[in-house]
């Protein structure tokens, strides 16, 4: 098994220097951040579902909330909207969601004062009624002025590391209550729920351009280390720039993902991870054993969620802007999924291998493509057959097919992955 796991790295540090050697450092360095963030966010989804079976297809939604989160913690702030009425009436708004919240709360306690069965549910329902109504006779207005007045809030001009924290923290707090609320179903079932969800998600983002600035996109967004820009200022040249500068971002990016599978994998081989295996192969027979399910679960969840949300604060922060119709399914939940198939789920060295080559060969598939499809056109020409038309949308197209390629091979001859889940006996 060590051998397994020496060869494959040391296949993917060849493969690595083979692109740095053909593409350029430049490129080479932001393919492997972005790679490293995919890898993270990869094992997010393997603390849900290689950890506990949780059929997450909702990534997508916690990647726009990481952006999100890193926009509004470290873009500078909008002296436009500090300026104007808008802080005072968002804090209307928020006194507003309180009521509501207070009343919600006491609906669902009046059994108490003897109100019970479809009183009780009437109760609740107008509660629930009175409530929206009260919290948006408060944010219309709001959302109205601040559009009008000052374009959006923007943001509190912290530093880029706490909107990579709160990315985590809040895409961790969705995923507490996308928990609730589905985590009593099983399988394909809970799938649909938080693609549903996810799609929630990125309605909302798209649409409150007082907040997220909507479809205008934000930009641009601040790094942790010094931009390219700023090497450049010191008299560097832009290829030589481009590199410090992103290597100083892939350092951070490495370590942030070091750290995450130390912990990670303590945490698996310990007693917490012998117990979420447990309730993954056989619920019934954990739960009969005290543990509660529902509970260990919805832990699952939340970390799973909060590794997703840091990957989307960081991708968010190293392309420089944030653009809610940029996010895609294909892009933002099905390759990580393929990830962690290819990689090895339920293995924390399999998620991280699985992200770092399924995104080499996402990215290059592309120029290899094109380069292909030249070379066959200049062949047709040659023979007199015509030379091969859209090249450039074929070569797009051509990354689905080589994905699908990748995963069809993988199933085959690896079905449980590279690196499949590897449990110690204690005989």
């Amino acid at each position: 098994m060590t051998m397994r796991y020496v060869g494959l790295f040391s296949g993917l540090f060849v493969l690595i220097v083979v692109v740095g050697l053909f593409m350029g450092a430049p490129f080479t360095v932001r393919l492997m951040v972005e790679a490293f963030a995919f890898a993270l966010i990869a094992m997010g989804l393997n603390i849900q579902w290689g950890f506990g079976g949780l059929f997450n297809f909702g990534i997508l939604g916690m990647l726009m909330v990481g952006g999100f989160a890193m926009v509004f913690i470290a873009f500078p702030v909008n002296e436009a909207f500090w300026a104007s009425d808008g802080p005072a009436m968002l804090g209307m708004t928020l006194f507003a969601a309180a009521i509501g919240a207070v009343l919600i709360v006491l609906a669902h306690n009046v059994q108490r004062i003897g109100i019970i069965g479809k009183w009780r549910g009437a109760v609740i329902v107008l509660a629930w009624f009175v409530a929206y109504v009260i919290f948006r006779s408060q944010m219309d207005p709001a959302a109205s002025y601040i559009t009008s007045e000052a374009g959006w809030i923007g943001g509190l001009g912290l530093p880029v590391l706490l909107g990579w924290a709160f990315g985590g923290v809040l895409a961790a707090a969705i995923g507490f209550f996308v928990g609730k609320i589905s985590l009593g179903l099983r399988t394909d079932y809970l799938a649909i729920a938080t693609i549903g969800i996810a799609e929630i998600l990125r309605a909302v983002i798209k649409n409150v351009d007082w907040l997220t600035r909507g479809t205008l996109t934000v930009s641009p967004i601040p790094w942790p280390v010094p931009n390219p820009q700023a090497f450049q200022a010191m008299g560097h040249d832009p290829s030589m720039s481009f590199v410090l500068a992103r290597s100083g971002f892939l350092v951070l990016v490495v370590a942030v993902v070091a750290i995450a599978l130390f912990l990670i994998h303590r945490a698996y081989n310990g007693p917490w991870g012998r117990m979420m295996r447990a309730i993954r192969d056989n619920h019934i027979a954990a739960g009969s054993m005290g543990k509660d399910v529902t509970k260990r679960q919805l832990e699952l969840f939340v970390f799973g969620s909060a590794l997703m949300g840091i990957g989307g604060a960081i991708l968010t922060s190293f392309v420089g802007i944030y653009d809610p119709s940029s996010y895609q399914p294909i892009n933002h939940t099905f390759i990580i999924w393929v990830m962690l198939i290819v990689g090895g789920s339920g293995n924390n060295f399999g998620a991280l291998i699985g992200g770092l080559f399924i995104y080499i060969v996402w990215v290059l598939s592309e120029p290899m493509a094109q380069a292909l499809f030249l070379n066959l056109s200049d062949f047709s020409q040659g023979m007199g057959w015509g030379e091969i038309p859209d090249i450039s949308a074929r070569a797009i197209q051509m990354r689905v097919f080589v994905l699908g390629l990748v995963i069809t091979i993988a199933l085959r001859f690896a079905p449980k992955g590279l690196l499949p889940e590897f449990v110690r006996r204690h005989d």
